[in-house]
């Protein structure tokens, strides 16, 4: 994907009446134009998330943090920089993540945080007190996916999506691939080097993609009670079968959280 076709695809994500474009990776900072597609997005009236390690966080990036419209989301592994470190494989990331967001926190840019389990006797729970301790409100949980750079003894299926996948959300890759949704890396239903994206979300791929994630019977979780949503500390890690089934600028809202979101779901 060049320039040119990142700017075709944001303006034609917002042509189509989307909310809100997330920047994704690897890490969406180091992209060369990064400051510049954010802008372009926001011009287009789309809130922004951009999903970083935030650990290498320039003065001119918090700059670009800070514009109205833009959000950021983070993963969080524990309050032990050795432990962090091991699963992040990078030197000195706990001190530059949590720096970040301590610092996300004092410009009052809104902030969410995902702690992710990987592993038995992780500190999660005490990384959860942590990131409260530093004025997070925002924290969400969620298990392994072994989707990506997540695989470790099994391939890739449907069973390790949440059942919300092209329903409201598409993730385009940097070759032009779109897929259901970010964890569905292996699932292509078109490409916008190829075609426009509205052609590519009319297309019949899509359609199969969404009508076999649906035959299986992969069904939110998520009632009516925030804390069986999110999921949260309440739900996590007594249920194992929790999910995230809310979309990015709906995750502390239960009332638009997955089923709520899709209000021509029954």
């Amino acid at each position: 994907m060049t320039a040119p076709d990142w700017l075709r695809v944001i303006a034609e994500t917002a042509q189509l009446g989307a909310r809100m474009v997330q920047f994704i990776g690897g890490e969406p900072t180091i992209h060369p134009l990064f400051p510049e597609l954010v802008t372009f997005a926001l011009g287009r009236g789309l809130r922004v998330e951009v999903f970083s390690s935030l650990t290498h966080v320039t003065p001119d990036l918090w700059e670009v943090f800070a514009q109205p419209g833009v959000q950021l989301a983070t993963s969080y592994y524990s309050d032990l920089a050795e432990e962090h470190e091991t699963i992040t494989r990078g030197r000195g990331s706990h001190a530059r993540t949590r720096a970040s967001i301590v610092e996300a926190l004092r410009r009052s840019i809104p902030l969410r945080v995902g702690l992710i389990d990987l592993q038995s006797g992780q500190r999660v729970e005490e990384a959860r007190a942590e990131l409260e301790s530093l004025g997070v409100t925002d924290i969400g949980f969620d298990r392994l996916r072994q989707v990506g750079r997540g695989i470790r003894d099994r391939r890739p299926d449907i069973s390790q999506l949440c059942g919300g996948c092209a329903r409201g959300k598409v993730a385009v890759a940097s070759n032009g691939d779109v897929w259901p949704c970010v964890f569905a890396r292996w699932i292509s239903v078109g490409n916008v080097c190829e075609s426009t994206l509205a052609e590519v979300l009319a297309g019949p791929k899509l359609a199969a993609a969404g009508a076999e994630l649906k035959s299986i019977g992969i069904e939110a979780k998520c009632g009516p009670d925030k804390t069986k949503c999110s999921p949260d500390s309440k739900c996590y890690p007594a249920n194992n079968d929790c999910q995230p089934h809310c979309p990015p600028g709906y995750h502390s809202d239960p009332n638009k959280c997955w089923p709520y979101y899709y209000p021509d779901e029954k």
